[in-house]
């Protein structure tokens, strides 16, 4: 259980950290010349609606989850482990096949300043991180105490997470490589999920 908790943990932070969660809120708010205020605002609006769909959408999987696991007892066992490594695989495979994270493209032109804040917000909350959804699969199989932990960590964690990285970018006082951070969050992802999959089945 430790390894499920640890594992959605770090997937979390990496996820806080990637600057497609954030950066297009600081671009489109520094070209509106919103002040400081504004964008961190912003920023923890389309935080929250990101993470209530990421959320809404994994306590379905929970669900689904506890129910496998009522229905076929080694579930947790064997196949839970088994998906997390395959989710992982599937992660680095579209790694190499180039199909990385990308920034949302928001087109702002003409548009009111309550528009550009509700195609964020939308474009937020219409694109989950499946990559901690199976998390919430493997949660649900074993206690919903989990599945409630894991909720409120990844929720903290990522509104939290953005704010923060938002708060910093727009003050001028980051300066990372962010194009390869966001080409490797791919293989960092699906290496987690492996290693959170090896662990599941070794340590029950």
């Amino acid at each position: 259980m430790n390894q499920i908790i640890i594992g959605s943990l770090l997937l979390s932070l990496l996820h806080a950290v990637i600057p497609n969660h954030w950066l297009p809120v600081l671009a489109i708010g520094r070209k509106e010349q919103w002040n400081e205020q504004e964008v961190v605002k912003v920023t923890l609006w389309s935080g929250l609606a990101h993470v209530i769909s990421t959320i809404l959408i994994g306590l379905v999987l929970a669900v689904a989850g506890w129910q496998l696991n009522q229905r076929w007892s080694d579930f947790s066992r064997w196949v839970a482990p088994a998906v997390l490594v395959s989710m992982g695989l599937f992660f680095i495979y579209q790694h190499y096949r180039h199909h990385h994270f990308h920034l949302h493209k928001t087109q702002v032109r003409n548009s009111s300043k309550a528009k550009i804040i509700a195609a964020l917000v939308l474009a937020m909350f219409l694109s989950p991180c499946f990559e901690i959804e199976v998390y919430f699969l493997v949660a649900g199989s074993r206690s919903w105490w989990l599945v409630g932990l894991l909720a409120l960590m990844y929720g903290l964690i990522t509104v939290t997470g953005m704010v923060l990285w938002v708060r910093i970018a727009y003050k001028g006082m980051l300066r990372l490589n962010w194009h390869k951070l966001e080409h490797n969050a791919g293989i960092i992802t699906g290496g987690i999920l492996i290693i959170t999959g090896i662990l599941s089945f070794f340590i029950h």
